[in-house]
């Protein structure tokens, strides 16, 4: 009773600390491409707009719906947002102590274990992204794999296909290498441990989520080959060419990873050991908890080689740490407690280094060399945005002038009363206004990542969707907010359909005129 006592006790501690930490950093500055990606979108699913459909997505639909369903329970504002982050911030923080426990970790080390994961997980972002949800849903499905293989629970079986999908919708990449890697540990464990069973159970799981998904999209009107187009078949565009230009170096491959590496150390070189040296290891259950573990690391290693967003997977340090730490246990009992400390100093060295580089100083954000002092209540902007702090990468010493800027920008919209649309990084008009924008795009960034530019095989599915989207609800303007410009409309749709207006340095219309392009 009294280890139950102290299980709850610190699960609640843990809970509200890894709420708290993530809505205290989601409320310190943004970057407006990424802190607002998902904030309109899951609005616009309540005016009952819907991806794949009103606009073009290359990721995270799932993220959309579920901050939809947060705004619809606790409203649209800022606050509800940055809690979807802290609510997975909370539960994978949660399951990974719960699982160090389930490995006989002392429940004092897998309490400080998982809290700094909890520091180093959804914080370093603070609002919901694309990257994080993938990589959270995967490591929640390689704890449930984890578990099947060691309980043979039905259960489990079932569990770890449908958070490999939620992942999957989270974000295709990292889930996608997480996926590939899965299968071969599966393969190899059912030929080697000649068990099959689980198949049944988890080919079912798979296929009643693909079922409901199928069913949804068609009560939502979303084309099957819109949903094909958009997030299978253009992404994969994008992801080639991103592979083709990588280049090996020590400093970006080796260097930039060296604490996950060192924590994975004892966790590898114990297992190593055993391989070589004692026959039949690989038909050991702790094989296969060895196998699942590296191949996650390295495919989240992987991607954060491949992409061009900034380094979010230093919560693997705690998380290897703590499996070293089992490791190390059950290899000697009763192995002198240096060891012990050590594993947690580098750990809390690593987790204190990052922690101030990422959370601190909002390095994700590209905030790392922003004055925090000169930020702004974003209260100066709409009651909503209570409790953020607002200051930029754009205009870091200039935050009252942008505020100034994007009030300027909402007074003038709100007294456009006709059809409009509006093309922008600042994604929250649709919220602040309450009604539909139509911006066809989650993100602007002009490097061909968010939709097709021209000479991409899909550039004419995205013009026909920009087009559909004017034509079908009578847009009678088009506005553009920098970085946005023309270049957006013009390289989709004849500039002679268009009368421009520029309103103000940044901030531009483009009237819709009597056009056979548009209007047939």
């Amino acid at each position: 009773m009294s280890y139950l006592s102290k299980k709850n006790i610190f699960i609640i501690i843990l809970i509200l600390f890894s709420l708290l930490i993530n809505q205290y950093y989601g409320n310190k500055g943004i970057f407006p491409v990424d802190s607002f990606a998902h904030f309109d979108t899951g609005f616009r699913i309540l005016l009952g707009e819907h991806p794949f459909k009103n606009y073009w997505i290359v990721s995270g639909p799932i993220i959309d719906y579920f901050q939809a369903i947060l705004f619809y329970l606790f409203g649209a504002n800022w606050q509800s947002y940055i809690l979807h982050a802290s609510i997975i911030n909370a539960v994978v923080s949660v399951a990974t102590f719960l699982i160090l426990i389930k490995f006989n970790l002392n429940i004092y080390y897998s309490f400080f274990y998982s809290i700094i994961f909890s520091v180093l997980a959804y914080p370093t972002s603070g609002t919901p992204f694309v990257d994080h949800h993938s990589a959270f849903f995967s490591l929640l499905a390689v704890y449930s794999l984890i578990l099947a293989i060691k309980d043979d629970k039905k259960f489990h079986w079932v569990l770890f296909p449908l958070l490999l999908s939620i992942a999957f919708l989270s974000k295709q990449v990292p889930s996608s290498y997480v996926i590939i890697s899965i299968i071969l540990i599966l393969i190899t464990f059912s030929l080697i441990k000649k068990k099959y069973y689980w198949i049944k159970y988890s080919f079912l799981s798979f296929a009643s989520f693909i079922i409901i998904v199928l069913i949804f999209g068609n009560i939502q009107g979303i084309k099957l080959s819109s949903f094909l187009q958009q997030y299978i078949f253009y992404p994969q565009t994008i992801g080639t060419q991103r592979i083709s230009d990588f280049e090996f170096t020590f400093r970006g491959t080796i260097g930039h990873f060296k604490f996950i590496y060192i924590a994975l150390i004892p966790l590898f070189f114990l297992n190593l050991q055993k391989i070589i040296f004692e026959k039949g290891y690989y038909k050991h259950k702790d094989f296969y908890y060895f196998l699942v573990l590296i191949l996650f690391t390295f495919s989240l290693i992987f991607h954060q080689i491949i992409t061009r967003n900034q380094t979010f997977v230093f919560f693997l340090i705690p998380l290897l740490f703590a499996f070293s730490h089992i490791k190390i246990n059950s290899y000697k009992p009763n192995l002198n407690k240096f060891v012990h400390a050590t594993l947690i100093l580098i750990c809390l060295f690593s987790a204190i280094k990052y922690h101030i580089r990422f959370n601190e100083n909002r390095k994700f954000h590209e905030l790392n060399y922003v004055n925090f002092d000169l930020s702004l209540s974003a209260k100066n902007i709409d009651k909503k945005f209570k409790g953020l702090k607002w200051i930029t990468p754009e205009y870091k010493e200039q935050s009252k002038e942008e505020i100034a800027t994007i009030n300027e920008i909402r007074k003038y919209l709100s007294n456009d009363n006709r059809k409009k649309m509006l093309m922008t990084n600042y994604s929250f008009f649709s919220i602040l206004l309450n009604e539909k924008l139509f911006s066809p795009s989650r993100w602007f960034i002009f490097d061909g990542t968010d939709y097709p530019m021209k000479g991409n095989k899909y550039y004419t599915n995205y013009q026909n969707l920009l087009k559909n989207l004017i034509k079908n609800n009578e847009i009678a303007i088009i506005y553009t907010i920098y970085p946005v410009e023309s270049s957006s409309i013009y390289t989709y749709i004849n500039k002679n359909c268009f009368k421009e207006v520029k309103i103000s340095e940044v901030f531009s219309g483009y009237e819709l005129q009597d056009c056979f392009e548009i209007n047939g």
